[in-house]
């Protein structure tokens, strides 16, 4: 099925490169953009990682420069039954995180050092575990073909302003009205695009990260905090590269909880709600659930859910 959607997500934004550069320079115009989003889709499917991990200039630690938060992504892997990812941090004050990579296998997962900063180590591993989510359901390839292409397409049509508006084009069967449509409805498209994919992965992330981590209330915490922190607090390197806002578990972008409807998240209220009430139906369960095959308790570097105490406060974990 994820194959499958992605293999659609692709036709979509191709043949929406096509238009663009049918509506800018007609036929010819269409096939120099079919040739382009050809090859772009093949370089995205291997390098649109590397190409997101260098535009938040992130860097890989392993276990001897950043211990604890390394050992609560082994952990979190380990419970998902996931090949360990490799581990970036990036230097911004904004709390956030996201996750890339074309497969499990070549997964990357990386947080801000706000995060590591303004949150918990429960509530770190409760946002890890969505992301790790996001690699167990492959969203990272369509996360990161889909932020390639698109801020191709919005160039695209920056480039049909300059390029078809200040002369007489006769290939353009539309003429000024298809470079007009160029510039305005294919970025809009493209971003229309972008949210439908994020609001519905976003909620099957929060669950299967809430499972993964062991207590829904940790991630839901965790939500709440990296919203307020990035409603106040600018990315810098996000605003420069806004086709990418998708792929973080809360949009980086200034401003961006202002208008729901061209939210590329859903409404963090609804998430922090679902995710509560998910803890209470495990609280409240008459048969206990099986354990998991690795279960975060017996990890040293996650404390206990808490979830037998009824939901308490989570204890004190190494951060603090």
């Amino acid at each position: 099925m994820n194959l499958v959607r992605t293999a659609m997500l692709l036709a979509f934004m191709t043949a929406l490169f096509m238009v663009v550069g049918f509506m800018i320079g007609g036929r010819g115009g269409m096939m120099i953009a079919f040739l382009v989003a050809a090859g772009m889709n093949f370089f995205s499917y291997w390098n649109s990682d590397r190409m997101v991990l260098s535009a938040y200039r992130a860097q890989e630690i392993d276990e001897r420069n950043a211990p604890e938060f390394f050992a609560i992504i082994r952990d979190l892997a380990r419970n998902a039954g996931l090949p360990m990812p490799k581990v970036y941090l990036y230097d911004s004050p904004q709390p956030n995180a996201f996750a890339t990579g074309r497969n499990p296998q070549n997964a990357a997962v990386a947080a801000s050092t706000g995060l590591l900063s303004a949150l918990s180590p429960e509530e770190v591993a409760g946002v890890m575990a969505h992301e790790l989510a996001h690699v167990q359901n492959r969203d990272t390839l369509t996360m990161t073909i889909t932020a390639t292409l698109a801020g191709a397409i919005s160039m695209l049509g920056n480039f049909a302003f300059f390029f078809g508006g200040h002369r007489e084009n006769n290939n353009n069967p539309l003429g000024f009205v298809g470079v007009l449509l160029a510039m305005i409805v294919a970025p809009l498209a493209a971003m229309l695009v972008q949210m439908a994919i994020s609001r519905t992965r976003e909620y099957s992330a929060d669950r299967r990260g809430a499972e993964i981590c062991g207590n829904p209330l940790w991630l839901a915490s965790a939500l709440g905090k990296i919203a307020r922190g990035a409603s106040e607090i600018p990315n810098y390197d996000a605003e420069r590269n806004p086709a990418t806002a998708h792929m973080f578990i809360i949009n980086p972008l200034t401003g961006a909880g202002m208008d729901n409807l061209f939210s590329t998240h859903p409404n963090t209220e609804n998430r922090i709600a679902a995710l509560q009430e998910m803890a209470h139906g495990a609280t409240n369960a008459s048969t206990p659930a099986p354990p998991a095959a690795n279960p975060m308790r017996k990890s040293r570097s996650v404390p206990d859910a808490g979830l037998s105490r009824g939901g308490s406060q989570p204890p004190k974990g190494p951060w603090s």
